[in-house]
Order: structure tokens, then sequence, then C-alpha cells
């Protein structure tokens, strides 16, 4: 029984914890900066910021940006970039709503109602599922680089949306399907249960599964990858179709918590999606990176942002000033990143 405690005891020692989550020096300075920023907005705002409901608020909010986030991540751990994210997440969801409107009868019933909106989901999935499959096919079979095949598809994407739409937003959905994006299961935030488990997903996906470790080579060295009999062209489709299908997820979830769907849905996500993945620790270079980082460094902007538009609430132009402080950041950690790589690859005595 002693040497049960005993380890008990060093399993949850902080370094043993530390070491059994895999977790690096820079996952654990994220994991202080979290802690920070929590205590300074709650010192900043001691009746509002730490309260349950607020804390709750962030759960909700946090799950689509997060989902978008790791998509983001996938993109960079193969040496790209995904700017098409958001419009592939709104097209995903006008075509879902669009679903739900048009196709329930009045006065449908509850089980109605759940099949129509099983078929919308559907269709949001597929429809990431191609979205995602066509940027694929752009970079890896055409070789158009990433930054500008995506670009291309960010206006496609949401033109096809304006278009569909007409400009206006698809709202009013039936009150049953939005407890996918507003309700708890057991206390928990059912959006934050969605993204715990693509996390986890993807997670498995990347560490404990062959496909994971040539997405790593693929963006160590494209060349190594290619001569050591790795497919780059199919692990780059396939790479962005998981990508799309997560935009698809995110956008079902922005429709059931917004109770709307819009082309111009999220237009800062970009943004703050590079960001978190910058902050995360994942090389936009490629190869590099953890999704417990980009968990980390989501939760701290989170903070960052609940706590400016609290502090800020009554400032005028603060949305500009918060902008302002996403883009200086990003700047920053991008110049610190550099500069840790280069210690990095000196030799060492010099």
């Amino acid at each position: 029984m002693k040497a049960l405690y005993k380890k008990i005891f060093e399993q949850t020692q902080p370094k043993a914890l530390i070491k059994k989550l895999g977790w690096d020096g820079y996952q654990v300075l994220l994991l202080f900066i979290a802690i920070f920023v929590f205590v300074l907005m709650s010192l900043l705002e001691p009746h509002t910021f730490p309260t349950i409901n607020n804390l709750t608020s962030i759960a909700f909010q946090i799950s689509e940006l997060g989902i978008l986030s790791i998509g983001m991540a996938l993109s960079f751990l193969i040496g790209g970039v995904d700017l098409s994210i958001t419009a592939t997440a709104n097209l995903s969801a006008v075509l879902a709503g669009l679903i739900l409107k048009n196709l329930l009868p009045p006065g449908a019933s509850d089980a109605q109602v759940w099949l129509i909106f099983f078929l919308a989901v559907l269709v949001a999935l597929a429809t990431g599922l191609l979205c995602g499959m066509i940027n694929g096919l752009l970079i890896g079979r055409v070789g158009v680089p990433a930054i500008l095949a995506t670009l291309s598809t960010l206006t496609l994407y949401t033109g096809i949306t304006v278009v569909i739409t007409g400009g206006t937003p698809v709202s009013k959905f039936p009150e049953q399907v939005l407890f996918i994006g507003i309700g708890k299961l057991l206390g928990i935030p059912i959006p934050l249960l969605i993204f715990i488990f693509v996390f986890l997903a993807i997670s498995i996906l990347l560490n404990r599964t062959a496909f994971g470790f040539k997405m790593y080579m693929l963006g160590t060295n494209p060349t190594a990858a290619q001569f050591s009999g790795i497919n780059n062209k199919g692990i780059i489709l396939w790479t962005h179709t998981i990508i799309g299908l997560l935009s698809a997820i995110s956008g079902i979830i922005i429709l059931t918590r917004v109770n709307a769907a819009y082309a111009d849905y999220g237009t800062s996500y970009i943004l703050m999606t590079i960001l978190i993945t910058v902050l995360g620790g994942v090389a936009v270079t490629g190869g590099f990176g953890k999704l417990s980082g980009v968990v980390l460094s989501l939760i701290t902007l989170q903070f960052l942002a609940t706590g400016f538009n609290m502090v800020l609430l009554k400032v005028t132009g603060s949305n500009f000033f918060r902008d302002f402080i996403w883009g200086l950041l990003l700047l920053l950690v991008m110049v610190i990143n550099y500069y840790i790589n280069v210690q990095k690859l000196k030799p060492k005595g010099r």
C-alpha cells in the first residue's frame, strides 16, 4: 500500500505530470501566462470576470474559434496556411440554415425537426469536405501556393454564400436545434464538449497514427518526405479535407449558438486563429507544434478578449484598439519565436 501511495504521489508531482502530458518548457510557459491573465483580469474586473456566468459564456464562445484554430494548426503543420476556414464555415452554416428554413413544415413535430436538422448537418459536413478537398487539390495536385489557393477560395466561398443569401442573414431556427449551441449536458456547455471531442480526435490522429507522422514529416522537409515514400500530394489533399470538415463543424456550432448564419460572420477569426496557432508554438514553416499549446493560447486569448471587452466597455473605438493589440501581439510572438529558433540552431559552446 505504501508503494502504491508513493507511485501515485510521484505521478501527480508537477514535473511527472508535465512529462506524462508530453509538454515542453513552452507549454508550461503558456500555462503560467494563462493563469497570469486570468488573475490580472479578475483583479481589474472582480465583480464580472471571475464569475460563473462569465466563465460559462467563455466556454460557449471558445468552441467555434477553437475548432477553427485546430484546423489552422493542421495547415501550419504541413507547411501551409488555410485562409478559407471562416468562409467554409459560413457557407456550410448557410446551406444548413436554408435546409432548416425551407424543408420544415409549419407546426413540425420534434421528430421532424431533428430529422431535418440531421439532414442539414450532413449537408453542412459534406460542404466542408468538398471545400477542403478543393483546397487540397489546388495546393497538392495543381501546385498553387497555399496562401494564394486559400485566399482565392476564401473569396469564392464567400461569393457563393452572398449569392445564395442575397447578402441577408438566414435566421430564426427551431428552438429544439438551438440546444446544440446554447444547451448544457451535465452542466457542461455542449459546444465545449464538441470541442473537447475534436481536440482528442485530432490529437490521436497526430500522435498515434501513421498519417499524423507523415504530416509532421511533410511539414519538416517535403523533399525528404517524398524520397522516403510519403505521398505528399495525398497528405495535403486529406489534411485540407479534414480542415474543411472541422470548419463545417464550427459552422454548425455558430448556426445553433447565434441562431443565424451570415456570409461574413467571424471576419476577425482568421487573424485570431493565426495568432492562436503561432502563440501556441506551431511553427509557421511547418513540422513542429502541439495541439496542447494551441488550446492553452486559445484560453489565454479568450481571457484577454473578454477582459478587454469589460475593461474598455465605455472607451470609444475599443474594438479598433483590441485589433491593434492582436496584430502587435502576433508580430511580437513571431519575432520571439524567430530568435528562439535561431538560438536552437546555433552550435553549442559558441
